[in-house]
């Protein structure tokens, strides 16, 4: 019975993946021949069954480019890029969208010595980090037994300095996994999908309007309460926003 169970999860899975690359070639196919809203619809269906991927994402970006679907197509490249982070094709393609959009907001560049270490930091992901900085421990581990059981004093010197900059470096790699998962936490964009929105001051809809951003923007959505989501520009303005003009990123 339990090998029945498996093979039927099995012959599920091949068949499930057997439709899903089917319905992937349709969509090719329909968007070759400028049928793009038809594409949507199939690379939507295969959405729908939870499949996740750069080039699923990247072929639904290009289809509402083609129909001028600003938000859509900003959306779904960002998708595709948070999947494909060093692929310069979706990018490119991004920027294009990107140019589509009428905000023009500035971005407040990091400086001084929170740049360098953010940008270390992200240059690893944090489960890197962390093994690494494990790998530092165990060598200044033994580094140290090695110093403490050596009889040679030129060991003794060169296992007590390695030991030192093991330990130095460790320290460094878990600053950096700590600094990296602080990133990642607080790393929450999302696109406006609203023609226009009324960004307000405070979460509800008799306080003042503090700006107003239109389709495709990107922001960072730093908390919510009830039905508004406080966000913040790449220039540092703040607001709140209706939840339903926006619609986040790093929900897969």
């Amino acid at each position: 019975m339990k090998k029945f169970l498996i093979l039927t999860f099995l012959i599920i899975g091949v068949s499930g993946f057997a439709q899903n690359m089917a319905l992937f070639e349709e969509g090719n196919e329909l968007y070759n021949d400028g049928k793009y809203q038809e594409a949507i619809e199939k690379y939507e269906a295969i959405l729908d069954s939870d499949v996740h991927s750069a080039e699923l994402y990247f072929n639904l970006g290009n289809a509402h480019y083609k129909l001028n679907h600003i938000a859509p197509s900003i959306y779904y490249y960002e998708k595709a890029l948070l999947l494909s982070p060093t692929d310069k094709e979706i990018q490119n393609n991004l920027n294009f969208a990107e140019n589509m959009t009428l905000d023009d907001i500035d971005v407040v560049p990091e400086v001084g010595i929170s740049k360098v270490i953010n940008k270390v930091s992200n240059g690893l992901s944090f489960d890197m980090w962390a093994y690494i900085s494990v790998i530092l421990v165990i060598n200044f581990v033994l580094l140290f037994i090695n110093y403490l059981m050596s009889k040679n004093s030129q060991s003794k010197r060169m296992s007590f300095t390695f030991s030192l900059v093991c330990l130095f470096l460790a320290f460094a790699a878990l600053t950096s996994a700590f600094n990296k998962y602080n990133l990642d936490k607080s790393n929450n964009p999302a696109i406006v999908f609203a023609q226009e929105s009324r960004v307000k001051n405070e979460p509800n809809l008799r306080s003042e309007e503090a700006f107003r951003l239109h389709e495709g923007t990107k922001v960072q959505v730093l908390d919510t309460v009830d039905s508004w989501k406080k966000i913040k520009l790449s220039d540092g303005k703040t607001g709140w926003i209706p939840s339903q003009d926006i619609k986040l990123l790093n929900r897969f």
